[in-house]
């Protein structure tokens, strides 16, 4: 079974990084600890001007703005 990352919407800071929206693996733990660095990295390089949340869905991992995007791009 296939399991996904999904940045929920790409915002310029996750574009100027080429970050695929969509990442797949086979192993559930291993999506989940990919979207953990994956959140962690754009928590700590992206703009500051908002901030992310990470959310189990079915199989599947949604990291999400919190808030509007304020970043320039």
């Amino acid at each position: 079974m296939e399991h996904h990352v999904v940045i929920e919407k790409l915002c310029s800071c996750a574009k100027k990084e080429e970050m695929a929206q969509i990442t797949t693996y086979d192993a559930k733990e291993v999506a989940h600890e990919a979207a953990q660095t994956q959140l962690a990295y754009m928590q700590g390089h992206f703009c500051g001007k908002h901030e992310f949340q990470l959310v189990e869905v079915g199989d599947n991992f949604v990291i999400g703005m919190v808030g509007g995007c304020g970043c320039k791009g």
